[in-house]
């Protein structure tokens, strides 16, 4: 499943390092892209959108929409 989400707090690179390494400690073999000028995470994983969610939040970012 491939999911695209607005996180609007990163700021920079070791932001989606952070991000990326955080979903990756959840799924090694997911596809993880994240564009820190658009400040946008794109997963392709097969974890659950809602797990996707929690590890971002969980690693200190909001998701726009998400609570």
């Amino acid at each position: 499943m491939a999911l695209k989400l607005k996180v609007p707090n990163i700021a920079c690179d070791s932001c989606a390092e952070k991000i990326t390494e955080s979903i990756h400690v959840m799924e090694a073999d997911a596809l993880v892209n994240v564009d820190v000028q658009d400040k946008t995470v794109t997963v392709e994983s097969k974890a659950s959108e809602e797990s996707i969610k929690q590890v971002i939040v969980a690693a200190g970012y909001t998701i726009e929409g998400y609570q």
